[in-house]
C-alpha cells in the first residue's frame, strides 16, 4: 500500500530516520519543518497521510492540525515530546487520527502508518484486510471475529466497535470516535452503549473480564485493542 506521507517535524534527524524507515514500506516521504511549510504542502501536493508534531516553529502542530481538519479528512498521526495528558486530549479533540509520544519506536510508527491507511481505504470502498492484533482477528470483509483461533459471535455494533480499534492497533479511540463508528448500527447509540459494548466484548475475548489485557481502557480518553500482555 504506496502513499505520499508528509512528515512534519523539526527535528532534521529524527526526519531521515523515519524517512528511512517508511520508505522501505515504499511510501514517498515529503517533509516540513516548521507549520507553515506543512501547511503549504499540504495544499499543493494533497498528500495521504500526515505524520505531524506538535512542537512545531512558526504554527504549532496543534494549530495545523485543527486548520488540516478543517479543510480535509486527511488521516493525522500526531507525535508529541510531552507527556502530558492534555496535549494528547487535544490533539484528539481537534480531529487527529492517532498519536505517539516521543521517544517512540519507528518500527512502531510504520504499523500505525500502515492501520491509519487501511482505514482509509475500507472508508473509499476498497476490499479489506484481516486485522489481527495479538489473539484477537477481525475479518471485516467476511464480518467474522475471532479469538484464539476461535470464532466469536457478536453483534452489529459490537464488531463495528471492536473493527474500528483493530484497524488502530495500540492507538486510542475516544468514545466519541466510537460512537461516530456506530452511527446506523445502533439506533439508540450513547456513551453508554460503547461502554456496554467494550464489557460484552471482553466477556468474549479476554481470559479474566475484570481484568483486560486485550481490550484495555485508557483512562480519560478512550479505548484500545493491544496484544500487550501485563
Amino acid at each position: 500500500m504506496c502513499a505520499m506521507i508528509l512528515l512534519a517535524e523539526d527535528d532534521r534527524k529524527q526526519v531521515e530516520l523515519v524517512r528511512r524507515y517508511l520508505e522501505r514500506e515504499s511510501h514517498q516521504v515529503v517533509a516540513a519543518h516548521d507549520g507553515q511549510q506543512a501547511l503549504d504542502v499540504l495544499r499543493r501536493a494533497r498528500p495521504d497521510l500526515l505524520v505531524l508534531d506538535v512542537m512545531l516553529p512558526v504554527v504549532d502542530g496543534l494549530e495545523v492540525c485543527r486548520i488540516v481538519r478543517a479543510e480535509s479528512d486527511l488521516p493525522i498521526l500526531m507525535l508529541t515530546a510531552r507527556s502530558e495528558e492534555d496535549d494528547m486530549l487535544v490533539g484528539l479533540d481537534l480531529g487527529a487520527d492517532d498519536y505517539m509520544t516521543k521517544p517512540f519506536s519507528p518500527r512502531e510508527l510504520v504499523v500505525r502508518v500502515r492501520a491509519l491507511l487501511r482505514r482509509v481505504r475500507v472508508a473509499d470502498g476498497q476490499p479489506p484486510d484481516r486485522a489481527r492484533v495479538g489473539a484477537v482477528v477481525v475479518d471485516a470483509r467476511a464480518h467474522e471475529l475471532y479469538c484464539d483461533d476461535v470464532r466469536v459471535d457478536v453483534t452489529a455494533g459490537e464488531f463495528r466497535l471492536i473493527a474500528a480499534l483493530a484497524a488502530r492497533p495500540h492507538g486510542v479511540l475516544t468514545r466519541s470516535q466510537l460512537l461516530e463508528e456506530l452511527h446506523g448500527i445502533d439506533r439508540y447509540v450513547s456513551v453508554r452503549t460503547i461502554d456496554t459494548h467494550v464489557l460484552n466484548l471482553r466477556k468474549k475475548i479476554e481470559r479474566d473480564p475484570r481484568r483486560p489485557t486485550r481490550l484495555v481502557t485508557v483512562y480519560g480518553v478512550g479505548y484500545k485493542l493491544t496484544d500487550e500482555q501485563r
